[in-house]
């Protein structure tokens, strides 16, 4: 039988936060690589992601078809399924639509409003879920089932490493002028991780300020938060299962005069962590 696939995106998770972080079951996994997003925005790199393709490494003298061809016959080693290349993908183009003809049961959880079940993501899904809070992953951990009789393909989005990096309620950052988005996004908004007008500083002074470096340690936080919960979900899963887990764009906290993502042409919002391998035997618990 095919291996199971985890496929794991912490969204606006830049690589040095996944870097800083003490995350020792994901080092387990493999070596924490330093990659390049496709896009700058969840909804646009998610598709990618659902494509088939994965954060690229900005080879130098190389064609960018070869790059998309290695990347698409990398899924054989992955899986352990003979002779997958960019031709089994199509005509969809579809990472759940070629495991579905493989005999998986394709399910996912998405924590981000702009990936909802009526977008054209949810596409040769059996189960695909919008959960209800944005920081949830302790609820996509608690409910995975696998099956002996076949292989599964569980894809989750992550919002715990999206502004405003929050773990629970009482845990928001009260920063002035920023913490009216921070409410928005608790209850399901996007703000795309954008300053709101009308905040009590002027812009300058908030591009200049700590307040930022705050939120960059507070992503740090999340990270180290979901390794936790991560290392349960090793625990569950069967030993011949495949973990891919990467961000889907970065995130900039002041560099340059940037904050966030999306309309944001910065490197720090396109380097991103990527991680994979076959489940470690034990996870570390700390």
């Amino acid at each position: 039988m095919p291996r199971n696939l985890i496929f794991i995106t912490y969204d606006s998770c830049r690589f040095d936060s996944a870097r800083a972080a003490k995350a020792p079951n994901l080092a387990k996994l493999g070596e924490l690589e330093q990659r390049f997003s496709y896009a700058s925005w969840t909804a646009p790199s998610h598709y990618t992601f659902l494509m088939g393709l994965v954060p690229h490494s900005s080879p130098a003298h190389v064609y960018a078809s070869d790059v998309y061809k290695n990347d698409f016959r990398r899924w054989s080693d992955r899986l352990d399924i003979p002779d997958l290349r960019f031709e089994t993908f199509l005509p969809q183009l579809s990472l759940a639509g070629m495991l579905k003809k493989h005999g998986y049961r394709t399910v996912a959880r998405v924590s981000m409003p702009v990936l909802n079940p009526f977008t054209v993501l949810n596409n040769a899904f059996d189960d695909y879920r919008l959960m209800p809070d944005h920081n949830d992953f302790k609820g996509m951990v608690d409910e995975i089932g696998f099956s002996r009789d076949q292989p599964s393909f569980h894809f989750f989005n992550l919002g715990e490493t999206h502004y405003p990096y929050m773990l629970r309620d009482n845990e928001l950052p009260h920063i002035s002028g920023l913490h009216g988005v921070a409410k928005t996004l608790a209850a399901g908004g996007d703000a795309g991780g954008m300053a709101q007008k009308g905040s009590d500083m002027d812009a300058e002074t908030f591009f200049a300020s700590d307040l930022l470096k705050g939120l960059h340690a507070q992503q740090i936080a999340c990270v180290e938060y979901l390794d936790g919960l991560l290392g349960a979900l090793f625990d569950k899963a069967p030993p011949d299962t495949w973990f891919m887990i990467m961000g889907d764009h970065g995130e900039a906290f002041g560099e340059d005069g940037f904050f966030g993502h999306g309309p944001v042409m910065h490197p720090k919002v396109f380097e991103v962590p990527f991680v994979e391998g076959l489940r470690p035997r034990k996870a570390s618990v700390f």
